[in-house]
């Protein structure tokens, strides 16, 4: 892997894999992003970088990264969109303070507290468990009838 210098920032280049969003996403979310131009859906979203290009030695070509969505959450009722505008507003007022605009930074990105509340009201990790084996148990049964 190519080493970069201190002052170098590599572009950040969307991998076109979307299937991930897609999945997250209800069907009338998908319904009213086409049937809606300018419709809006908040989501958290895991990035993880896939390749890189440029930045050789005696390559004139700027450091390039693709990054692809790997994992995705998609807000589905306003009070989870609320929790995470809330949560990038939090981040973005901790950039403004670092004056970390054109950077990741070292900033308060820690929006916990707004989320700490929304997962409160969110089934457990127990619970999806127990839910699961109930469906699973649930299919099994009618199987057998």
């Amino acid at each position: 892997m190519p080493k970069l210098g201190p002052a170098d920032v590599p572009e950040v280049k969307l991998d076109s894999a979307a299937a991930v969003v897609e999945a997250s996403m209800t069907r009338e979310q998908r319904r009213g992003l086409f049937e809606k131009p300018g419709t809006v859906v908040y989501a958290i979203v895991e990035l993880t970088s896939k390749s890189y290009t440029g930045h050789a030695e005696g390559e004139e070509k700027p450091a390039q990264v693709k990054v692809r969505v790997t994992g995705c959450e998609v807000a589905r009722n306003d009070e989870d969109a609320k929790a995470l505008i809330d949560a990038r507003r939090a981040m973005y007022r901790g950039r403004q303070i670092d004056g970390t605009f054109d950077e990741v930074g070292r900033g308060p990105i820690h929006p916990g507290n707004h989320l700490d509340e929304l997962a409160a009201t969110k089934p457990t990790e127990d619970e999806l468990r127990d839910f699961k084996r109930r469906r699973e148990q649930d299919r099994q049964d009618e199987f057998v009838r």
